[in-house]
């Protein structure tokens, strides 16, 4: 499995033969505009935590560029899907097994409302169990008692965790987080895309090392291997 990092929560996860982006807000980025071009992305799965402009900007044009199945909660899919594109809803606690592994749509505490004002329905991450590996998507949310339900039934190699606060959990509610999805490995998003969530990267790294955990602060455009 291999992650690669977009900015904000922009992800793309290759599974094998199989890609899938995750919340795909790249040409309003400041910072990925000018370094990823969305016409050259290639998507099976198109992942949405929730409807923010910051996480799913891009979403219509590369599923249809792409042909990419948009999979979120029922909202969102029916919002997409009116527009033409190709879905499938999912709700909180729910599993499908895609051809790529198994997807269960997850709890998270935050909004979730459209551009236009229009209903994104409740938001949510994913916990992703593909190619032997298992990672968990929290999506934009503050630290809750919920993720510990995710290790009674899954084992996790990497949790991707947002940690720019002010909006979502900072540095030290993740690395709590961290603790309650039983989860030491630990990539780091929703960070610096403006003024409200900049950090300071080698204190965040160190908070997390004290703790005794392995925080990654990846350039937009690097990726990882599990």
């Amino acid at each position: 499995m291999k992650i690669t990092f977009y900015g904000q929560n922009s992800l793309q996860i290759d599974v094998e033969d199989t890609t899938i982006l995750v919340d795909p807000f790249i040409s309003g980025n400041p910072l990925s505009k000018d370094k990823i071009d969305i016409n050259s992305l290639k998507a099976d799965y198109i992942l949405l935590t929730h409807a923010h402009q910051d996480h799913v900007l891009d979403a219509e044009a590369i599923a249809k560029i792409t042909g990419a199945t948009i999979v979120s909660n029922w909202e969102i899919a029916s919002h997409y899907e009116a527009k033409g594109i190709t879905v499938h809803p999912m709700n909180h606690g729910g599993n499908w097994r895609f051809d790529f592994g198994n997807v269960k749509y997850v709890n998270a505490i935050h909004t979730s409302t459209f551009a236009d004002g229009s209903n994104g329905g409740q938001p949510g991450g994913f916990v992703i169990e593909g190619e032997h590996k298992n990672i968990y998507i929290a999506g934009d949310t503050a630290l809750t008692m919920d993720m510990k339900l995710i290790p009674m039934t899954t084992k996790l190699d990497l949790a991707i965790l947002p940690i720019g606060d002010n909006f979502t959990m900072g540095v030290d509610d993740a690395i709590i987080a961290s603790d309650l999805v039983q989860c030491e490995k630990v990539l780091g998003v929703h960070y610096d895309t403006f003024g409200y969530i900049e950090i300071n990267h080698e204190e965040a790294k160190k908070k997390f090392y004290d703790a005794g955990k392995d925080l990654m602060l990846l350039d937009i455009g690097e990726s990882i291997e599990l």
